[in-house]
């Protein structure tokens, strides 16, 4: 049987909370994550008396990416704004145009919302107080991907979509692909991670989604996650797009190293150039990956002191770390 030419289809809302916030694993490449991780553990079959199928990402647009841009005024972060950008940048660049990115809008607004009182939290929102409060929300990504995934269906370019979400909004569209594209397969991967020691979904599959799939992958692990890093550093036609300091997992050992390190290297550039190497001197491993734990931490910390230490000691003056 040849293999299913596949799209996936992802709610970047939905990926975000569901398996990135909170992580240090939001400089995702989606594409090595479904292409070398994902799809090969589908044992889908097309009839109990047949082989598993095999499944190939479409050749020319593997992945549509659905979300919109940050709204600066409502983000929690300083950077988060030119983070996104510096990722969606490194993505596409990455990716080789087999990724595309569908943009809807927040919008910004003021709405009066009913308050839930402290000593009567059952009390009807009718019987309740109102207050004036900001209120954001992600407007046509949901529109956008039900209409693309439908549209795609028609096209004949594909034999299987792969659905990244657990918002039940989107429900109504895979009722409509089914009824009307039948010979499309439906698949349904749940953006969400297992936690604590029993290894607990942080929240289940949508019935309603999961009854209108052919298969559903119930969760994305760490291990995954961690494997699909684009890395730190993407050149791009103009300019690189560089990791977020604030995506690692220990951003103050970042700030430390950059601290540390900055009498011998002078910028932060040459800084970070080589720590994105390998260095013989802490066993052929790289100070930023190091840095990703505090026991890493302390190894990259120690050979910095001891080796400006000892340069002084030479010379009275620091030489360069890669010397």
């Amino acid at each position: 049987m040849p293999a299913l030419r596949t799209r996936v289809y992802i709610d970047g809302y939905n990926l975000y909370y569901g398996c990135l916030r909170k992580t240090a694993f939001k400089w995702l490449d989606v594409l090595a994550l479904f292409e070398t991780h994902i799809l090969p553990t589908i044992l889908y079959r097309p009839t109990p008396d047949t082989a598993p199928a095999t499944m190939a990402l479409h050749p020319d647009c593997a992945i549509k990416y659905f979300t919109a841009k940050i709204i600066e005024s409502a983000s929690k972060g300083e950077d988060s704004v030119s983070s996104q950008a510096h990722y969606h940048n490194a993505l596409m660049t990455h990716c080789g145009g087999r990724l595309a990115f569908v943009m809807g809008h927040y919008a910004l607004y003021k709405a009066n919302q009913h308050i839930v009182p402290a000593d009567d939290p059952k009390r009807w929102p009718r019987d309740c107080d109102k207050i004036q409060v900001w209120k954001l929300e992600e407007k046509q990504s949901d529109v956008n991907l039900a209409l693309q995934l439908y549209d795609d269906a028609l096209s004949g370019d594909i034999d299987q979509i792969v659905l990244v979400t657990n918002d039940t909004d989107l429900a109504p569209a895979l009722e409509m692909l089914k009824a009307r594209c039948p010979h499309i397969v439906r698949g349904l991967v749940i953006p969400t991670r297992k936690v604590g020691a029993g290894g607990d979904l942080e929240r289940e599959a949508n019935v309603s989604l999961a009854e209108l799939a052919h298969w559903v992958r119930r969760h994305i692990t760490e291990d995954e996650l961690r494997a699909s890093q684009l890395p730190d550093v993407v050149p791009g036609r103009r300019r690189a797009s560089v990791k977020p300091h604030s995506w690692y997992a220990k951003p103050h050992h970042l700030a430390k190293m950059l601290e540390m390190a900055r009498p011998v290297l002078r910028s932060e550039g040459e800084i970070l150039k080589w720590a994105r190497r390998d260095s013989v001197h802490l066993g052929g491993r790289r100070p930023i990956d190091l840095i990703e734990t505090d026991a890493g931490a302390v190894e990259v910390f120690d050979y910095i002191e001891t080796y400006i230490r000892d340069q002084l000691g030479r010379t009275g003056k620091p030489d360069d770390l890669s010397s």
